[in-house]
């Protein structure tokens, strides 16, 4: 495995808000010995909505899709994630069910990394154990505080939340308080331009909100909720 990959490159990769970025080179690359290299091509659905969170995985080539589907049957697009992403690591370390699920858009490689493996790293390496924890008590300080700040969250619910907190109560439909251009509430939401595009098209097709001049009207309060409180 290390030839594949180096824990230097791994590190490189990785996000600063990704729950192993602060692990030194020796403790990733322990990492790297243990984790399952998968390929993925278009379509492959790396982790299930619905099923028990026992491993977690590292996209390292190409792209993914986090999507849920809703009560009513719709499939709600949360977020498109890149290379060097973790993902999985909450319901991993919770026991819980997933609530989404991950699909590649096209062929790449990632790695699996399930939960006794997992342990044995942090067995290893305890200052690991710490630093996970005080990365996890870090999240759910920024929770309590503001949840835009929250990076368990991916950016759909972010940007769910976001226009619950900008509706206007009382209106015919819900039009948004403030008349925003889309590059605006990503900056107000903390989400690149190009997902608010992604997301409000989608989103638009489903019949969740409707784009009428550039400003954004939510249709369906009760899909935009379960949105809302989905995370990763």
């Amino acid at each position: 495995m290390g030839m594949i990959m180096k824990a230097e490159e791994l590190s490189r990769m990785m996000p600063a808000n990704a729950l192993i970025s602060s692990w030194g080179e020796a403790e990733l690359q322990d990492l790297l010995e243990r984790a399952q290299l998968c390929p993925m091509k278009k379509g492959d659905v790396l982790l299930h909505q619905g099923d028990t969170g026992d491993y977690l995985i590292i996209v390292l080539d190409g792209t993914v899709r986090i999507s849920m589907v809703a009560s009513n049957g719709r499939e709600i697009i949360l977020d498109y994630l890149e290379p060097g992403s973790v993902i999985g690591e909450i319901a991993m370390l919770d026991g819980g069910e997933r609530t989404a699920s991950v699909t590649a858009l096209g062929e790449g490689k990632y790695l699996k990394l399930g939960a006794p493996t997992f342990r044995e790293v942090l067995e290893k390496h305890p200052s690991v154990a710490w630093r996970l924890l005080r990365d996890m008590a870090r999240r759910l300080r920024n929770a309590n505080n503001t949840i835009e700040s929250d990076r368990a969250y991916a950016s759909g619910p972010r940007l769910a939340r976001t226009l619950q907190r900008l509706m206007q109560t009382g209106a015919e439909g819900a039009a948004l308080r403030l008349d925003l251009s889309q590059s605006e509430l990503g900056a107000f939401a903390g989400i690149s331009r190009e997902n608010i595009n992604r997301q409000l098209g989608a989103w638009a097709d489903a019949g969740i909100v409707s784009l009428e001049s550039g400003r954004v009207r939510v249709l369906d309060r009760d899909v935009l909720e379960e949105i809302a409180m989905a995370a990763e």
